[in-house]
């Protein structure tokens, strides 16, 4: 008799594929485009490395994803995989789950015993789904009677070259704007988000400015997965992209599209594949496709059926300084739930429970040298301990333990307070000795992990064993819990190339980038506009909020004298050529940088001594290269400028593929991030600058807290003139006793 499920598979099917197009004509006369793809158990996993399975620990588990427009057709997971030598053949088992249905089960032989070996176990197809979870259980025995769990002998290591290996086929979809961004992203596929962005020939500056808005919107929602923009002139993409198109000013497949009557989203199939789908951007002329742009990512929840058009798009309030949506509140105390990213996040159920991890970004210009710490207000619930058997609750800050908390019989709900320690500079020199604690140049991460002590009774009486194992937990971090981050300054030492990487500082202070300006090339070629795309929509990944307010302009003389933050990509100005700070001069092939006496190595805080060139070097050669460079803006003194600049195409290439590494971009740092093939060397040349405010009394306290040798000094001399104002003091009144006697 078949299974009840067996009849949900096409129900499952249907509503996979609730995105397709419905039954109004004829199939699509191009076949359905199928692709493969190969997951390693350490992509899916989230413990890195080998997973190993343990007779009391026996599963062991991997997710993947599966895009809304696509299906699974068919499925295999290859294990590699070592057995324990003192298992009994036959006996021990592995068995595969693909969501809770059994696919296959492989029984251990006497040869396979302490030897890798190798197994393929085809999955069902039919019965994944957008998220899947693959299990794998090891079934182990080393004796036939009275066997301990936890014995060290039972295990199985499943290596990390072991992998899932898919054949997924397109699905056909409507052009349905309610789905939005579904077909562009989808946020089940956790591959980075490549969207081309289709113009008609010279691209203006409005145009740029919409194109940069669109692209910012993509990087809030790609978030971590990555996201790259490449430009294409007058050319029909070969996969889901964007167009932007005016009335006068066409690509050339879209000459006999109807004309529109104001800013306009549509979204249509591709003229030469139907499994393609292209977003347009249209408009009577620029500023109506600036316009689209903004009501699109403001708006997108009021988009539905194919074209919409946008008749108002009209802000409400004005963005304050630092309020991005993905940084932590800096007003106020944050609840718990504020800083979830899923329900359920905070807690777990199991024998085997896993770390729950709240995720906090915070400003990199956060001044934190000389504070206590971050207030947390901690409250969590727990099922108890039978005794007092060592159970706890640990806390981890970055991975690094910060305190532990003893879970006590009959209590089921605890309140602790909770300071955590926080790391002014954090640099990467491995010769510091630092407090691990919060970071200001990277997300950090607060863990929570319950660990009970597992006591399992057992014993042979009678002819009879009998084991009692310990039950499964719940535990929940309580939401209502809170941490503080108000009441700090903001004051940070640049140029800091590291801020601007991890997060686009200084121009994401204000969320929408009000505060900042782009300076483009008059006449800007794809690989640079692409340059543009690719960093604003980095900086939207970094704060959850679009770029609405931003400038593009191609005039340097008129962006020097504005009170804004520059980004400028091309060409160096000449009123910065000939100084001696940046020198990180690119003229066709020619380039030359000054080479300081300490290498950047993160955010180390050199002296001015550490800062000054030894040589000027000139070199020529024909292979690419790149540089990012942070400078004081010429006119306001609390204004930055970094510069992308690249010596022709191929530079321009390498510097956009280091803008979309993660990897590549967390090397950039200090005042010049030199890109070359061969990776991304960062130096501090020339003069800094401060950015913020500062009473004076903390002033003097960061002067002497970065160098202990002053303070040491200052203590000396406050000791030895307070040691002589005694001294004269007491002389004087020995002095006045003696004439009254």
């Amino acid at each position: 008799m078949m299974k009840p499920q067996r009849y949900l598979i096409p129900l499952l099917l249907m509503t996979q594929s609730a995105l397709a197009a419905e039954a109004s004509g004829p199939l699509p006369p191009v076949p359905a485009p199928v692709r493969s793809q190969d997951l390693s158990f350490e992509q899916m996993s989230s413990s890195p490395g080998t997973l190993s399975l343990r007779g009391n620990a026996p599963d062991g588990q991997a997710d993947f994803t599966v895009r809304r427009d696509e299906v699974v057709t068919r499925a295999s997971l290859d294990l590699d995989f070592t057995p324990s030598p003192s298992l009994l053949p036959l006996l021990s088992q592995i068995k595969v789950y693909l969501n809770d249905e059994l696919m296959g089960v492989t029984a251990l032989t006497k040869e396979q015993m302490g030897e890798r070996t190798h197994a393929r176990i085809e999955l069902d197809p039919r019965y994944a789904k957008d998220f899947n979870r693959i299990k794998v259980s090891f079934v182990g025995h080393y004796q036939k009677v009275c066997e301990n769990p936890a014995s060290d002998t039972l295990w199985l290591n499943v290596n990390r070259d072991s992998k899932l290996s898919l054949q997924l086929q397109t699905l056909p979809v409507r052009n349905e704007l309610s789905f939005f961004p579904m077909p562009f992203l989808d946020v089940r596929d956790n591959g980075k988000l490549i969207l081309p962005m289709v113009f008609s020939g010279a691209v203006p500056l409005l145009q740029q400015q919409a194109a940069a808005v669109l692209a910012s919107w993509f990087g809030t929602k790609a978030q971590w997965r990555g996201q790259h923009f490449p430009v294409l002139i007058n050319q029909l993409p070969d996969r889901n992209g964007v167009i932007f198109a005016t009335n006068d000013a066409r690509p050339d497949f879209l000459v006999d599209y109807p004309k529109v009557k104001g800013p306009t989203i549509d979204m249509i199939s591709s003229p030469d594949n139907p499994y393609v789908k292209l977003l347009l951007i249209l408009g009577r002329d620029q500023q109506d496709l600036l316009t689209a742009a903004k009501g699109l990512a403001q708006g997108e929840v009021l988009l539905r059926g194919q074209s919409v058009l946008v008749d108002e798009v009209k802000p409400l309030a004005p963005r304050q300084p630092y309020d991005a949506p993905n940084w932590v509140r800096l007003d106020r105390k944050m609840r718990f739930d504020e800083l979830t990213d899923y329900p359920g996040q905070l807690q777990a159920t199991g024998s085997r429970l896993w770390p729950m991890s709240l995720t906090l970004r915070l400003p990199p210009d956060l001044y934190l040298l000389g504070a206590n710490g971050i207030k947390a207000d901690l409250k969590y619930h727990n099922t108890a301990p039978i005794q007092r058997d060592g159970s706890r609750l640990d806390v981890a800050v970055n991975g690094q333990f910060m305190k532990s908390f003893p879970l006590e019989p009959g209590e089921a709900k605890s309140e602790q307070l909770l300071t955590l320690p926080l790391w002014f500079a954090a640099d990467d020199d491995a010769t510091a000795l630092r407090m691990p604690g919060l970071k200001t140049t990277q997300s950090n991460s607060l863990s929570f992990s319950f660990e009970y002590a597992r006591e399992m009774k057992g014993g042979n009486e009678n002819g009879r064993c009998d084991l009692v194992l310990p039950p499964a937990h719940q535990v929940r971090i309580d939401e209502g819990s809170t941490i503080d981050f108000s009441g700090y300054r903001h004051f940070i030492e640049m140029p800091n190339l590291k801020a601007f990487a991890y997060a686009g500082f200084p121009f994401s202070r204000m969320a929408d980038l009000a505060d900042s300006q782009v300076v483009m090339p008059a006449r800007a070629h794809p690989a640079q506009i692409t340059t543009l795309l690719d960093a604003v929509g980095a900086i939207g990944a970094e704060t959850g909020y679009p770029a609405l307010s931003l400038r593009v302009l191609d005039d340097w003389e008129r962006a020097r004298t504005a009170d804004l933050d520059t980004l400028l990509i091309g060409t160096l100005p000449e009123e910065f050529q000939g100084d001696l700070a940046p020198d990180a001069l690119l003229q066709a092939t020619r380039s030359w940088v000054n080479e300081p006496t300490r290498q950047h190595q993160g955010d180390l805080l050199h002296s001015m001594a550490d800062r000054q060139p030894q040589a000027r070097v000139g070199m020529t050669g024909n292979l690419a290269i790149a540089v990012i460079l942070g400078l004081q803006s010429p006119t306001h003194e609390q204004r930055s400028l970094v510069a992308l600049l690249a010596d022709g195409p191929a530079g321009v290439r390498l510097l956009n593929d280091t803008l979309q590494n993660a990897t590549l971009r967390g090397q950039v740092a200090g005042s010049v991030a030199i890109i070359r093939e061969s990776g991304v060397k960062s130096l501090e040349v020339g003069e800094r600058y401060e950015v913020g405010y500062l009473p004076w009394w903390e002033r003097v306290w960061q002067l002497f807290a970065e160098y202990p040798l002053r303070l040491a000094g200052l203590t000396l001399f406050c000791m030895l003139v307070l040691g002589w104002g005694l001294r004269v003091l007491l002389a004087g009144a020995s002095r006045s006793r003696l004439k009254e006697d």
